[in-house]
């Protein structure tokens, strides 16, 4: 009789837990934690310490500075103050009360905004949403911030990025979006504003958070997570971008990130394709020989998101992504998977790995293609890959392992990761392909990081211990892409 491995076991359960999660969405979380158990594999012989514990040592011998870090890193363009309270308790302070949930790709009215938050908490879902009524909005987040509980926030994927970077006290930060008076206040003393980038009032966005298993009315999320809106318009109109550019050659970053594409779905199709076409040459006069990084975000105009694919991919050296992002993507642009609507569970490794491999060999660096994109650090909720074109980025195990060490401390707020507040629910075995003859890989929690290569393409993967009961789940992926660049190296060319 045959014995089943752990790691096997393990890949199983995904499947099963995935099966499940398809055929009874309506299975409660519990019933799912259940079936997960403590983590993927049969329990520790006695005296053997838990998966979780050997993973996390594991990566602390591999999370090494890199040979030549980066000293100067200038951040742009999207910034605001984010208003961080229950989503639950900001609706039934409006009045609203649960009903059937529906995706709205531009929010008008408090029902719609009802309706996709409970359409997405459904889900367990991160989303972003354009709120057009500026006055309902004001009312909205005057209503939002007095609510007990309620918290103020650095918020926007540049100033988020910028603060994770600004920790590093060796590391000096420009930091360029629209700064009102409560930002500044708020951002860390290491970061450099730009007089240019100072307005007189505040952006700012309601993030409305829920917890795993938390319900409303019939609703129950299967996982902690928030949604997003905001009336940003300085933002959406990205009216930073060029004062970002020009203020890059007095301060002479030797890295450069840019967020804040995808607020510009709030603009009318004229209005994008015109700061698209000068978000373009903005970014084309970066000197080539400083790598630019672009970090994406939550997106429902398949038109724009395609546009960003054809002309401002190709001008960056890196992208960050997460795996609604990632689908998003292939969708807008017909790639491999483009057919499957939205996850079930865990995101298959296969098809993640297919539809990474598929961006950079399309619009990566090519001998045949006037391309710059040689780097994708993709995270999901249970694992991330980082994915680079041979000869052009170093130290990426210790790149992917400190953005998944980070995933889990940030989320618990802890300093380091406390094995008791955190769980592994990565696949242990997973095949590399799910769209030609892939290999099959086996993780052990003592080697976290493992390798595959594709035509000159590596792939570097390792689980996440994820936090059992999250604190904050917003700036994850920008805190994520920000650890990872800190410990990457570009290679001079």
């Amino acid at each position: 009789m045959a014995v089943w491995s752990g790691p096997a076991c393990a890949g199983f359960l995904a499947l099963a837990a995935g099966c499940l999660l398809l055929l009874r969405p309506e299975l409660p979380g519990s019933a799912l934690r259940a079936l997960w158990g403590p983590g993927p594999g049969p329990p520790p012989p006695p005296g053997a310490a838990p998966a979780e514990g050997r993973l996390a040592a594991a990566w602390e011998a591999l999370i090494v500075r890199p040979a030549r870090p980066w000293a100067r890193v200038a951040v742009g363009v999207n910034a605001c103050v984010d208003v961080v309270l229950s989503g639950v308790k900001l609706l039934e302070a409006l009045g609203l009360s649960p009903a059937n949930g529906e995706d709205h790709s531009v929010l008008h009215s408090r029902e719609d905004l009802e309706e996709a938050f409970i359409h997405f908490m459904g889900k367990g879902a991160a989303a972003e949403r354009f709120f057009s009524d500026e006055e309902a909005f004001h009312n909205i987040s005057q209503i939002a911030s007095a609510l007990p509980g309620a918290q103020h926030y650095v918020g926007g994927n540049a100033a988020l990025i910028g603060q994770k970077f600004a920790a590093n006290s060796d590391l000096k930060v420009l930091l360029c979006g629209p700064v009102g008076p409560k930002l500044h206040q708020l951002l860390d003393d290491n970061i450099v504003v730009p007089p240019e980038s100072m307005q007189e009032v505040d952006e700012f966005h309601l993030i409305l958070e829920y917890q795993a298993g938390e319900q409303w009315g019939q609703l129950t999320a299967p996982n902690a997570n928030r949604f997003i809106f905001s009336h940003d318009l300085s933002n959406g109109a990205m009216n930073m971008l060029e004062v970002f550019v020009s203020s890059l050659e007095e301060f002479q970053p030797d890295l450069v990130v840019l967020s804040g594409l995808h607020m510009m779905e709030g603009q009318s199709k004229e209005i994008q394709e015109k700061r698209l076409l000068e978000a373009v040459i903005s970014i084309s006069d970066i000197p080539t020989d400083i790598p630019v990084h672009l970090e994406l975000a939550s997106m429902t105009d398949r038109e724009l998101m395609s546009s960003i694919m054809l002309q401002v991919f190709p001008l960056v050296n890196s992208l960050g992504l997460n795996e609604q992002e990632l689908l998003f993507l292939s969708q807008s642009a017909s790639g491999p998977h483009s057919s499957l609507l939205s996850w079930s569970g865990v995101p298959d490794v296969g098809v993640v790995s297919d539809i990474l491999f598929w961006i950079l060999k399309e619009h990566g660096q090519r001998k045949e293609r006037a391309s710059d994109l040689t780097r994708i650090h993709f995270h999901t909720l249970a694992y991330h890959i980082l994915v680079t074109v041979d000869g052009h980025w170093g130290n990426q195990l210790a790149s992917v392992a400190a953005g998944a060490r980070i995933a889990g401390t940030q989320a618990c707020g802890t300093e380091s990761i406390d094995t008791s507040r955190v769980s592994l629910k990565a696949p242990l075995e997973f095949l590399t392909s799910q769209s030609e003859a892939g290999s099959r890989i086996s993780v052990d929690p003592s080697e976290p990081v493992v390798q595959w290569h594709r035509e000159g393409i590596s792939f570097h993967f390792t689980p996440v211990l994820v936090c059992k009961d999250p604190i904050r789940t917003v700036g994850l992926g920008d805190a994520i892409s920000a650890e990872g660049l800190f410990f990457s190296e570009v290679y001079p060319h």
